[in-house]
């Protein structure tokens, strides 16, 4: 079975070591230890797929709990019902969250435009003015 070093999951994944070590400590990746006092972290190939999907939870938006709730998905039977439904939830709760973002932003960036607008407006009448 395929094995990976934390440097080359690291470079692969293009993130620190520093990273893969704190997803570890969050529960989301169990490597083995290896060598001198299990100093070298040795993961499968379970163990990238659980990084991959932590890191495309991190790319929606998900937090470390909603995270960690599909890494466990991932390790139970999978197609079932709770699981798809569980799932889904989670992801209607992000498109919410970032629908309502996308709203603030296109208020944020009206507001902006208004102002740009004001600003060459005082402008042009100084110029006019001078």
């Amino acid at each position: 079975m395929r094995t990976y070093t934390i440097a080359e999951l690291a470079r692969e994944f293009d993130i620190t070591a520093r990273a893969i070590r704190f997803y570890e400590d969050q529960g989301l990746l169990r490597p083995s230890r290896e060598g001198v006092g299990g100093r070298n972290r040795v993961y499968t190939a379970r163990d990238r797929t659980h990084l991959k999907l932590t890191l495309r939870g991190k790319r929606l938006g998900l937090t470390l709990s909603e995270i960690k709730s599909i890494v466990d998905m991932y390790e139970s039977p999978k197609d079932t019902a709770a699981q798809m439904n569980r799932f889904l939830g989670v992801l209607a709760h992000q498109r919410e969250t970032l629908e309502r973002q996308r709203e603030d932003i296109d208020m944020a960036l009206a507001e902006i435009a208004a102002h740009e607008e004001e600003c060459r407006r005082m402008l042009a009448e100084q110029t006019a003015n001078a």
